[in-house]
Formats: structure tokens, sequence, C-alpha cells
């Protein structure tokens, strides 16, 4: 696993292709971990399989997180704020200090830290869901809309995924979530694989806060990252793919839009 939090600067991303997890010694241990509260929430899914995904989500939280606040799993506690967003509670610079956020899609789980600064992160398997094309006037700017329908229309499924992602991770890392209206504020892409954030008045926010990548962990997934932005800080991106309890292994993501001041050199430490 991580075996220390970021430093100034660093992202680090957790994925976990939670559908290969089939040792009933190993889930039974993410079963120890987790708390009453949330063993109660995973016995209301219907399915199994999304007992399964809850119970490696919660595993992995605990996990990963109690490596940078040396707390152990089974002790870590969390809230969440007023918009549903959750966070690490306890006392302690060390603990108010770790940013983290979770998305997951079919057969995968991501977890993103952030150190300093705030963090949304999203994730879609594009190759299994067909683009909803019927709601794009209710989360598109008409901006994006005017460009998604200009693409030739073999483009218009990836772009509108492109979109989508991008979009959940700023709402995300705002802490706001869907209260946040989805047509107020837009992503424009160039052609030199840059994207830029164009935000309406009410949104009572800056674009230039705000930095963005975009990344294929394989040709069927799309992640895409916000990050509050330090002019300061020099951003880096540390990818491993894991298993919570079993091990982990560095990836390599490659980087398919970014935004204009962001850092891309991928380094020796995303090769695997």
């Amino acid at each position: 696993m991580i075996t220390a939090r970021p430093t100034s600067g660093e992202i680090h991303l957790c994925l976990c292709f939670y559908e290969s997890i089939n040792d009933e010694s190993l889930l039974h241990a993410y079963r120890e971990l987790i708390s009453n509260d949330e063993r109660q929430q995973m016995a209301r899914f219907y399915f199994e399989k999304d007992r399964k995904r809850y119970l490696v989500t919660r595993a992995l939280v605990r996990t990963v997180l109690s490596e940078y606040v040396t707390i152990d799993p089974k002790d870590l506690r969390f809230s969440a704020n007023a918009y549903g967003k959750p966070f690490l509670a306890g006392d302690g610079n060390r603990v108010r200090s770790v940013s983290f956020n979770l998305s997951h899609t079919h057969g995968l789980i991501l977890l993103g830290i952030a150190f300093p600064g705030a963090i949304g992160v999203d994730a879609e398997h594009t190759a299994i869901r067909a683009a909803p094309f019927d709601i794009v006037d209710k989360v598109f700017a008409s901006p994006e809309i005017a460009a998604l329908q200009a693409l030739p229309p073999e483009r218009r499924a990836e772009r509108f995924f492109q979109l989508w992602t991008l979009k959940e991770s700023y709402i995300k890392a705002r802490g706001m979530g869907l209260s946040l209206p989805l047509d107020k504020f837009g992503f424009h892409f160039d052609r030199e694989g840059r994207v830029t954030l164009s935000l309406q008045a009410e949104l009572e926010d800056a674009a230039d806060r705000w930095l963005f990548w975009q990344l294929r962990p394989s040709a069927d997934y799309l992640v895409s990252i916000c990050v509050e932005h330090d002019p300061a800080v020099s951003r880096r991106i540390v990818a491993r793919r894991m298993i919570p309890l079993a091990g982990a292994e560095p990836c390599s993501l490659p980087v398919v839009v970014s935004s204009p001041a962001v850092w891309t050199d991928p380094g020796p430490e995303w090769a695997v």
C-alpha cells in the first residue's frame, strides 16, 4: 500500500478493480474493518455485486487513509458537509489536512487524495454505457452543446463523457454536488490537448482556482480530476492499482487533456 502521505503538490490516485477480488478470507477481513453503520448500509443493497462494491470501497478508504493519518483503519471516523461530501473527522492538523474524494463505475473504484487543497474525481466505464444525449440541454452549457454538435457524429459520445466527468469532478471538488447548476459552467477543448473552465458569476468562483486532468486507465475507462490550484505548488500525480490489504503497484495513466497550467510530465514513478 501507500506508505506515506502525499508530499506538497502530490495527488495520489488509488484504482481498485474490485470484481477481481474473490478471496473470501480477504472479504472477511474487509467486513472486520468497517463500522456497524457501514455494515447496515451495505445490507441495504439488494444485489450482491453492489454489496461487494460498497464493502471494497469502504475497505479501500479505511486502509489507505489510515496510512496518511497513522490511525488504525477501524478507528477512522467520517463526517459529511451540508451537501453530503465526506471528510475525515477528528482532531489534529494531520486529519484535517487530508482531502479525498471517491468515484466508482462498473468494475472500478477510484480514490483520489490531494495535499494541499480540495480534490474531486470522477470515473466512467465508457465502453458499456451509451452517451445519454437526451439530457444534454439539462447538463451542458450552451457553448458546450454547440461544440458537441459541431463534432463528427462518431466523436460525440467520447466528448459527452469528457464533459460529463470534468463537470462531476468540479462539483465534487467544490463539495457542493448537484446544488451547482451544471449549465452555468463549461469546458473548452483546444487542439493542443488543453481544457479550460468558464464560470458564470452566480457560481461565486474563479476559473483559475482549479486545475484539471483527464486520464485513461485503459481504453474502457475515463477518469477526470479537479484539484485546487496553488501557484506556488507544482502538481504531480502518483497512481497505483491496488487491492486493500493485499498489495499495490504503480500504474500508467496516459493524459488525455489537462489545464494549460498543469504539470503533466508523467515521470518515472508512473511506469509499471
